[in-house]
């Protein structure tokens, strides 16, 4: 880790002239309203701690993204905390860079002071989705990091990843010094902390000992202190801390009392288009409505609300300092806040007339009133609406736990449909377990008859239903960890065998809208979700093999992953089949056993027994039955916190 107050010098003289070669170039300039400069020597006394935080991905999508955007602003509130921002280069820049000039390659940088990101304390990743992984190995060789962690010297900042991918970090285990599980914004100061107690003391014991008391906090992951071991049927053995004081198992952080928290208070404003152009208030955290597929619902819990008061000071101070029109009330299911309806009603109030227009981006169909869209809609802006009932078929949806039925799913777009609306969006799944042909083809079924309803209520013909399907991949910390994937071929037949059914229609085929992606970007999804440690060697030869921006279509080659998989994984007896397309065992150690979500392992056990057994009873939202025993409250000693409040946004103040 560097030892050095001196400031590192800006890249940015370096950069200039390269910028008219690349295309956007703005995406690297920095001076974002609301970005944060600081001395790198900040601290009023004491030592300074330096965090470089980055989103995996280009700065269009990055850019938007909450959790990095909150942590950027937790940190510099510190007087003794620098945080800055990086983001993946595109290949043009990244040619540039590794060409450099004539002071050599132009490093990895970060876009508000444009410093070397080698030059930080800590180099902060959060991946929400896996596909991220290679474009880490790139901004890691771009800033002269050592690849491997056991390579890195006390030069080298510590590199740590977070993010809902971070609750199985195995894969990337040989690259991170470390991982963090869970809510992020109380354990980045925690780590501050920890490191500027380190320096005060004089750094003893190097980036070893750092690491280790960062590990004895039962709060970060550090792979370099357990060993892993192997059968030989391929399978984990053991998993076992090889350092006196390390935990068996590592806790996720869990933020309570959303309230002491209202970030982000001052909104990035991005210089060049990204993929969101609004203000985004997370309403609530966290969902117990028993989704078997769903990582996000399971590794969040306990649900944890944000008040109506905090909510509405939230938009306004939003709307305020960033100047943007839309807000979007964000959470896994917005609709279930306790108060949504007042939320509505009263945000609706007060911006009536205005500019403003509300979006509720995330809406289950049984949560869904048209009361509640027209609140949303008040300002004339009606854009199409979005629903998931992920199954196609009654049977699926109970396997999955999705309790949602045919009529719920007609109703509200009855509802929708007769109210003015003329576009729905359906969201479906492909490769669920015990799934079926004939439960695909039910989702062409379920659209027609959406179409059909749409033109009998509204008495018009240019009503519109787009299915939108997207592959299942099997996910840690679920009651589906266990399951086999569906191979890529057998998702690509059925997925053909469900557009030919809707286009053979013609009553319907051209109301109805299909998008889907090929199977084969899902299979290596599955293979960074649940693979354990040996999978690092495949991503590494993916990337050395020009593997860049595999979440882009237009990037992502199977052929590589493939050929990679072949390579990395010759001599270990297993292949790219056993990591995805294998049902695993009761017995068995998962990759992530050893890292503690919260959720009663046997408990999830069960509902996987529940969701192959036809005669299973569905599992209720435990916000409005007695508790069901997951074990996150107890194990994690928190507990669900929602409304009524009976607080209301008063007095207005109405633009």
């Amino acid at each position: 880790m560097p030892a050095t107050i001196t400031a590192p010098e800006s890249v940015f003289s370096r950069l200039e002239p390269k910028l008219p070669s690349v295309q956007k170039p703005i995406q690297y300039v920095g001076g974002e309203l609301n970005s944060t400069v600081k001395d790198w020597d900040c601290a009023p006394e004491g030592p300074t701690v330096r965090w470089a935080l980055m989103y995996p991905d280009a700065y269009e999508v990055g850019l938007p993204n909450q959790g990095v955007a909150i942590l950027y602003e937790v940190l510099n509130e510190r007087d003794w905390i620098v945080a800055e921002r990086t983001y993946s280069v595109w290949p043009d820049m990244e040619k540039i860079m590794r060409e450099g000039d004539a002071h050599g390659p132009i490093p990895q940088f970060t876009v508000d002071a444009h410093r070397p990101v080698r030059s930080f304390d800590v180099f902060g990743l959060s991946f929400s989705t896996e596909l991220g992984y290679t474009n880490m190995l790139n901004a890691l060789s771009l800033a002269q990091i050592p690849l491997h962690a056991v390579d890195r010297t006390d030069e080298d900042p510590i590199v740590l990843s977070g993010g809902h991918a971070s609750f199985n970090p195995e894969p990337i285990a040989d690259f991170i010094d470390a991982a963090v599980l869970g809510d992020g914004e109380e354990i980045v100061l925690a780590i501050s902390e920890v490191i500027k107690e380190w320096k005060i003391e004089g750094r003893p014991g190097g980036r070893d000992e750092l690491l280790l008391r960062l590990a004895k906090s039962n709060n970060v992951y550090v792979p370099k202190f357990y060993d892993v071991s192997y059968d030989d049927r391929g399978r984990i053995g053991s998993v076992a801390p090889n350092r006196p004081g390390v935990p068996d198992r590592v806790r996720k952080h869990t933020l309570m009392d959303l309230d002491a928290w209202p970030y982000p208070a001052k909104p990035l404003v991005p210089l060049a288009e990204t993929v969101h152009e609004r203000f985004s208030v997370e309403i609530f955290r966290g969902c117990t409505r028993g989704c078997r597929f769903c990582q996000a619902g399971m590794i969040t819990r306990p649900v944890r609300e944000r008040s109506i008061e905090t909510i509405g000071a939230m938009v306004e101070n939003g709307i305020r300092k960033s100047g943007f029109e839309e807000v979007g009330l964000l959470s896994l299911s917005s609709a279930d806040h306790t108060e949504i309806a007042e939320v509505a009603k009263d945000l609706a109030d007060r911006y009536e007339g205005s500019n403003v227009s509300l979006s509720l981006p995330s809406t289950r169909v049984d949560a869904f009133n048209i009361s509640l869209a027209n609140e949303f809609s008040r300002n004339g802006r009606r854009s199409g609406l979005t629903f998931a009932p992920e199954g196609g078929s009654e049977r699926m949806r109970k396997v999955i736990n999705k309790m949602v039925t045919e009529e719920d799913l007609i109703r509200t777009v009855s509802a929708a449909y007769s109210h003015g609306w003329r576009q729905v969006k359906l969201y479906f799944m492909c490769g669920l377990p015990t799934e079926t042909d004939e439960d695909v083809l039910e989702i062409a079924d379920l659209a027609k008859k959406v179409i059909a309803e749409g033109r009998a209520v509204s008495g018009r013909n240019d009503i519109r239903c787009t299915v939108s399907i997207g592959g299942f991949v099997p996910k840690a910390h679920t009651p589906f960890q266990w399951a086999s994937q569906l191979d890529h071929e057998t998702t690509d037949s059925r997925l053909q065998k469900l557009r030919d059914a809707v286009r053979a229609d013609k009553k319907f085929a051209r109301a109805i809208g299909f998008r889907y992606h090929d199977g084969r970007p899902g299979i290596i999804e599955g293979l960074l979700s649940r693979g354990d440690r040996r999978v690092g060697r495949i991503i590494e030869e993916v990337w050395r093999d020009g593997g860049r921006f595999d979440g882009w279509s237009e990037h992502f080659s199977f052929e590589r992953w493939e050929s990679a998989a072949e390579r990395g994984l010759e001599g270990t007896g297993v292949d790219l089949d056993w990591f995805t397309t294998r049902q695993r065992e009761y017995d068995e150690i998962l990759p992530w056993d050893h890292l503690d979500s919260g959720l009663d392992k046997d408990w999830l056990w069960a509902d996987w027994e529940d969701a192959l057994d036809p005669e299973s009873i569905d599992v209720e939202d435990c916000r409005w039955t007695p508790c069901y025993d997951c074990g996150v409250c107890p194990e994690m000693n928190t507990e669900i916190q929602i409304g009524p409040t009976g607080q209301r946004l008063l007095p207005l103040s109405v633009v």
